[in-house]
């Protein structure tokens, strides 16, 4: 796409081009008698009226170039006429080769906000303009769905800050009678799909962070997703990056510790990065409701991970919605978010790849002495540094959490936040891992 600046140069060029040939009309032509003089007045009188109207179209398509600059160069603030929203420039379409691990800089990951009927989506995008380090790089793309006309206010109010676009069907969904109070969910389900599409198909980026309107981001929320990016491209046996810990309530995580990063086979959501190529293997199946659960499934997942920290770089304040608050009183709203940038670009992230992470993850957790639910409670024991705490079985995993303040529900089997069975967390100020043996032979669907 031209430059603001290439635009503005073409068109004072054809000003100058068409003013310099009337004036070397003028200056070849000979001297002429007293008819010729009376028709040349005439004709300069022509060429000035062509000339005025030329000068005219010039300044309007100047005019317009102006008007549009802001979709292509840095986004303004709020305010100012609302305008139907265009992409920023594109990157290379999905099907092109991935750009060189060396230089990820290049490609746009676009930020989609999905937002329904919150007027509090300004406390998501206040936070997302703040942290931006680009306009061009990060560009923000609000999809709004339910029509509601107080939040669709507050969105246009940032101008062309944001792209503001609106799925279009807002009907009620059909659904079976014992789902009739899940149509909330059928309806965010069907909003994901349209925005995805969107944001894909007919923006054609090549990956995109999805947030939604109840997040506020930590400050290095950019500087986090850009430096996982060229990890995502690299090791196919991760499907996502988050920027959420399920269990990251601050009393269980190590703040001083905020670089610390994971793989997770469960899928967090909650802020979350994705390629162009899982939305060409999801779209084809996405589910009429219940997306995020159906994500963490064995036939979506298929053995993949996403990369998670240890301290998370979103938090929700969005108590109200179709959840009713489940979970948010006990455990959402004690969620740590980053306060302290960490520069993970200047970080060496290849230990996340998966060889070289159960290289090092795996006889860590498993060569930590191992303790008892009692002792960890009773605090006892601190000369151990690092312990392990092991379960056996589905009831035993529950119970264990539950005793020590993480969330203890299973999707598909899969542990919030764990990998291979295992869960990293801070208990009394020392790192503890909740684990399965050794000899762990994989989830069972069947845990609930």
């Amino acid at each position: 796409m031209l430059k603001k600046s290439t635009l503005v140069g073409w068109g004072a060029a054809l000003f100058l081009a068409w003013n310099g040939l009337l004036l070397l009309f003028l200056w070849s032509r000979p001297a002429p008698g007293p008819a010729e003089g009376d028709r040349l007045t005439a004709e300069v009188i022509r060429l000035a009226q062509d000339a005025e109207a030329e000068l005219e179209r010039q300044k309007d398509l100047l005019r317009q170039i102006h008007r549009y600059s802001g979709l292509w160069g840095p986004a303004g603030s709020g305010g100012g006429a609302r305008l139907t929203p265009k992409p920023p420039p594109q990157p290379p379409p999905p099907s092109l080769p991935p750009q060189p691990l060396t230089d990820p800089s290049g490609t746009v990951l676009p930020v989609l906000v999905l937002a329904c009927d919150r007027s509090t989506v300004r406390r998501c995008l206040d936070k997302l303009l703040r942290y931006r380090p680009s306009a061009q790089r990060f560009p923000l793309i609000v999809s709004q769905d339910c029509g509601h006309a107080e939040t669709a206010k507050v969105i246009a109010s940032y101008g062309q800050a944001v792209a503001h676009i609106r799925q279009p069907d807002l009907s009620d969904i059909p659904v079976p009678a014992e789902h009739r109070k899940f149509q909330g969910y059928y309806k965010i389900a069907r909003h994901y799909r349209w925005a995805l599409g969107q944001v894909f198909r007919t923006f054609r980026y090549r990956a995109a962070i999805v947030v939604e309107d109840d997040l506020e981001v930590a400050p290095d929320f950019f500087e986090y997703f850009q430096a996982a990016f060229p990890l995502l491209l690299a090791d196919r046996s991760l499907w996502c990056v988050s920027a959420w810990n399920d269990n990251g309530k601050e009393q269980m995580v190590d703040a001083a510790r905020a670089e610390l990063l994971y793989r997770t086979d469960f899928f967090p959501g909650l802020g979350w990065l994705l390629l162009a190529e899982l939305w060409d293997e999801l779209e084809p199946k996405w589910p009429a409701a219940f997306w995020d659960d159906w994500m963490r499934q064995p036939e979506q997942r298929r053995g993949r991970s996403c990369v998670r920290p240890e301290v998370s770089r979103t938090m929700t304040f969005g108590r109200k919605g179709v959840s009713h608050g489940q979970f948010f009183d006990q455990y959402l709203k004690f969620i740590k978010l980053n306060d302290r940038f960490v520069p993970f670009t200047t970080l060496d992230l290849s230990y996340l790849k998966k060889e070289e992470y159960e290289r090092s993850f795996l006889p860590r957790v498993y060569g930590a002495p191992e303790v008892k639910v009692e002792e960890l409670q009773g605090n006892r024991r601190r000369e151990l540094g690092e312990v392990r705490l092991q379960y056996r079985g589905r009831d035993s995993f529950k119970a264990f959490a539950k005793a020590l303040g993480l969330m203890d529900d299973l999707k598909s089997g899969v542990p919030r936040a764990g990998y291979r069975g295992i869960v990293s967390f801070v208990y009394r100020g020392r790192r503890v891992y909740l684990a399965p043996p050794e000899d762990w032979a994989g989830y069972d669907p069947t845990w609930s």
